[in-house]
């Protein structure tokens, strides 16, 4: 019984991965998935959901409530009845009550720990990922396991909430043990002031984190209002002329018009509405609430793009890099990015064409690297004669110069995210995620980008909807 207090007590300091997402399909070290497509990369991750996680299996939520630990009754470490409080497990006063339910969370508890604690190396051979990536692993993969199969506007499902709210609390509490220590000034009983150090909250946990609880919050509220609505979902291929709203007398006259993005996303439910549309308070309430999604979204995006900059960039990623940027976005995005005085990245993105998804993330790549290879090059100290540096003087210097490129590069980086938000990360960001060993940042990435994921795709559906009604009333007129 001593093992299983230690190992709940190291779960406590830092475990835990749920969901790259994002709007979405992508992968992770278990199985990340992100805003597009899936595939098997482990490490790939995008800003969307993903697969399964261990963490996240089923239960029987009868099994779980609020009272306490049902092990109390075996005398287990204070530790390990906060964890599994703070789990939800029921308190059993003895376990003549119910043993076999005792049994089954114990040995639940025991697996995901377990695994936990492994990395991912089920093996045991100590070849596991680190802690903050497992974290971040866990957060993607209970993002997937929660709402991988929620793709209509509605309540989520009363169980899933629960297993949502539960396990994330529990990855969460790491922070709750992340500080640093402070210099305070206290006064002792004689009068004398003294300097001691106090422990707080880490800056960017104790900034971001209530932040994100909030986003999350909000959205699960945003989900439970379409509790009853004037549009419904339909299967895809189960349209036809005369089908009928389950429930409902109203008929559909002809075949739903359909967004265009359901040819790329064929599997999502079809939406219906009335004949002669839905009304103009539906109407209204729906952009409404589309509205606050996306704004939430916006702010998702932004705290995960401050935390994946305030990452520190592998080592292998800067020894990849092209030894010329003129030759990784070549020549002519080259001559336009250094030749115009004053360049616009809107401009050059829409000479360039971009047809597919994979374009873009292809492009972003390329300028992303393009961008610290100019960087390096610009702090490379130069061994210059004095003649050479005073033409330097007078003509344009390669630093100037460097300095230059990189700058444009970094606005079109930014306008190209901004112009594709479904856009999947990008080599270096997965490349930061892979390596990170940073515990804090690992789950404020990872729980960012799981709301982002989902503040996408509720816009998403909302503007589905609201497509569809506005083909529907220009048909009727």
């Amino acid at each position: 019984m001593d093992n299983i207090s230690s190992t709940d007590e190291s779960y406590d300091v830092g475990y835990g991965y749920q969901p790259s997402p994002s709007s979405i399909d992508d992968q992770s070290p278990t199985e990340t998935t992100g805003l597009s497509t899936l595939s098997g990369n482990s490490f790939a991750y995008c800003r969307t959901n993903s697969e399964t996680s261990a963490f996240s299996e089923h239960t029987d939520e009868n099994s779980w409530s609020e009272a306490g630990s049902p092990l109390s009754s075996r005398s287990l470490k204070s530790p390990t009845r906060a964890v599994l409080s703070r789990l939800g497990m029921r308190q059993h006063k003895t376990i003549a009550d119910d043993p076999d339910t005792v049994d089954l969370e114990l040995e639940l508890m025991k697996e995901r720990f377990s695994k936990l604690l492994l990395g991912e190396d089920m093996s045991g051979g100590g070849k596991g990922v680190a802690t903050a990536v497992t974290i971040s692993n866990s957060i993607t993969n209970l993002y997937a396991s929660v709402f991988g199969q929620h793709q209509r506007l509605e309540p989520l499902h009363p169980d899933k909430k629960i297993m949502w709210k539960r396990e994330m609390n529990c990855l969460l509490s790491v922070c709750d043990y992340i500080v640093e220590f402070v210099s305070t000034s206290q006064m002792l009983q004689d009068g004398t002031t003294i300097e001691a150090l106090t422990s707080r909250p880490r800056s960017d946990i104790h900034i971001n984190l209530p932040a994100l609880r909030k986003l999350d919050t909000m959205l699960l509220e945003i989900l439970d209002s379409f509790e009853a609505t004037e549009f419904w979902y339909a299967e895809k291929g189960s349209i036809s002329n005369n089908s009928t709203r389950a429930g409902s007398f109203r008929k559909i006259v002809q075949v739903q018009p359909q967004p265009q993005r359901k040819e790329e996303k064929w599997w999502l439910p079809v939406v219906c509405v009335p004949s002669d549309g839905i009304t103009e308070k539906e109407r209204k309430n729906l952009r409404h609430k589309r509205d606050c999604a996306n704004q939430i979204h916006k702010a998702a995006m932004a705290i995960n793009s401050s935390i994946l900059a305030e990452m520190e960039i592998p080592e292998s990623y800067m020894t990849s890099l092209p030894k010329s940027g003129k030759a990784s976005v070549g020549d002519s995005m080259y001559r336009h990015m250094y030749s115009a005085e004053k360049f616009s990245p809107e401009q050059l993105l829409d000479s360039l064409n971009i047809s597919s998804e994979h374009e873009a993330l292809e492009l972003a790549d390329k300028v992303e690297a393009s961008m610290y290879t100019w960087r390096r090059k610009s702090c490379l100290p130069q061994a210059k004669s004095s003649w050479i540096m005073v033409k330097d003087l007078v003509s344009d210097d390669r630093t100037d110069k460097n300095n230059v490129l990189a700058e444009r590069a970094e606005s079109l980086l930014y306008c190209l995210k901004q112009r594709y938000p479904e856009l999947s990360q990008t080599t270096l960001d997965t490349s930061k995620i892979h390596f990170n060993r940073d515990v804090g940042k690992a789950i404020l990435e990872s729980y960012s980008r799981v709301l982002e994921s989902l503040a996408f795709n509720v816009v998403a559906w909302i503007e589905d909807v609201l497509f569809v009604d506005k083909t529907m009333k220009n048909q009727e007129e």
